[in-house]
């Protein structure tokens, strides 16, 4: 029998990035599920605060090479691969000189967010599905966490819901306390298009401030994981509308059985 396959589009993972509530789970649950008997890829951004050397990253050619067309200009995308040792565990990086290649993640050195955030989400969302045609593996579950991977959601359920990778995939979303004031330029709409979106899809993003781009991923994921105790309390009122799978699980400590068995339920195991 095959074993269950679980894809982590994750935002953040310690260490390479800081230690966060949600840089922790993004390193350990990967591989307390894969330690659980399921197959496992995970991926992040290749932010140009992450120490190549010391990390031990290097470029997986037979990955790397394609273009991806955001607002009519070609982006090449580039993957990188590093392993956690002592996990036995890989991590897929998406990486273009143009987004990733900066000294700070999110914000710059004065604090102020990045202008072009709207097509850097655009591009890890699609760098990751891509990457992951091009394994030819498909995913039972998609875990997705942080805002950067917001449109995950959307895009499987849409532009490559026809995939026979992805058809039967369940989106799982965890909600964090990673807000940001700021709204992505009145252009991310047009940008985010795939053929299968229509535009009854793409209400929320006339407006893409935070909480709009969350609802979205909230109405194309299959599941919800309530991961932090200071989600954005509108998120939680509109959640409650939804009839979704919910995890409340917002401990850092002993996560990793609450989750597996919520990703069980999903594939419909007991």
């Amino acid at each position: 029998m095959e074993k269950p396959r679980i894809l982590f589009v994750e935002q953040a993972i310690t260490p390479y990035l800081k230690e966060t509530h949600m840089s922790k789970i993004g390193r350990f649950l990967p591989q307390g599920i894969q330690e659980r008997g399921k197959e496992i890829r995970t991926f992040m951004p290749r932010f140009g605060s992450i120490n190549e050397r010391r990390n031990q990253l290097h470029e997986v050619i037979r990955l790397s090479g394609m273009n991806l067309i955001i607002n009519e200009t070609d982006h090449p995308l580039i993957i990188k691969v590093a392993s956690i040792q002592q996990a036995r565990m890989q991590i897929y990086f998406i990486d273009n000189e143009d987004f990733f290649h900066r000294k700070f993640t999110i914000k710059d050195k004065s604090g102020k967010f990045y202008e072009d955030n709207d097509e850097r989400t655009i591009f890890f969302s699609r760098g990751v599905i891509e990457t992951v045609k091009k394994l030819g593996w498909g995913p039972d579950i998609i875990h997705c966490q942080g805002w950067m991977s917001a449109l995950v959601p959307l895009y499987i359920k849409r532009a490559y819901k026809d995939n026979p990778l992805f058809s039967d995939s369940k989106v799982v979303y965890s909600l964090y306390g990673d807000d940001f004031k700021e709204t992505f330029r009145d252009t991310f709409e047009k940008k985010l298009r795939l053929p299968g979106i229509t535009p009854k899809d793409l209400k929320y993003y006339k407006e893409p401030n935070y909480v709009n781009i969350t609802k979205a991923a909230i109405d194309y994921a299959d599941a919800i994981i309530v991961a932090s105790e200071k989600v954005n309390p509108e998120l939680l009122e509109y959640l409650e509308e939804k009839k979704k799978p919910i995890l409340n699980h917002p401990s850092v400590e002993n996560y990793v059985e609450p989750y597996n068995a919520f990703f069980d339920s999903l594939l419909g195991k007991k």
